[in-house]
């Protein structure tokens, strides 16, 4: 595997943070989203602004906060904002996330795991009642800030 494929490597083949210091600081926005398939989900059961909601937003944020912790190699970020849904989908919960900064290394890593410990959240909330439920389609959907520019995934329906 080269630098070019994982740029936690240098050269010599060692693993390393990126250095990030000559980099221009910009505002960087990442959207991502998963979905919770939960089988035996009624409409007239699904959570709706309930405790569970509230509790599965809040660890998306806390988790988006830790990241840096969480994933190694992930360069410590002071975040503006993380702003978290989670919505009735025919298949389940679709949880998304939009995470912002400004600094010199993007969020996506942010947004992505803000999804998934949200998730992991309403997934543990789900289990005893619908065991057979499960998480799909982590996704970073787009990007925008910095060198590489803005990014989007060409999405032609819902996961």
């Amino acid at each position: 595997m080269t630098e070019q494929e994982f740029s936690h490597l240098d050269s010599a083949g060692r693993l390393r943070m990126v250095d990030v210091s000559a980099k221009e600081t910009t505002r960087r926005v990442a959207r991502a989203s998963c979905l919770v398939v939960v089988p035996s989900l009624q409409a007239a059961t699904a959570p709706r602004d309930s405790g569970e909601l509230l509790v599965a937003r809040l660890a998306g944020i806390q988790a988006a906060k830790r990241t840096a912790e969480l994933i190694p190699l992930c360069h410590p970020l002071s975040l503006s904002s993380v702003r978290l849904d989670v919505t009735e989908h025919p298949r389940g919960l679709l949880v998304s996330a939009e995470v912002v900064t400004n600094g010199r290394t993007g969020v996506e890593m942010e947004a992505l795991t803000a999804c998934s410990f949200a998730a992991l959240t309403l997934l543990n909330a789900q289990v005893t009642s619908n065991p057979g439920a499960l998480l799909e389609d982590i996704t970073l959907l787009e990007k925008s800030g910095g060198k590489s520019g803005d990014w989007g995934r060409d999405v032609t329906g819902e996961p």
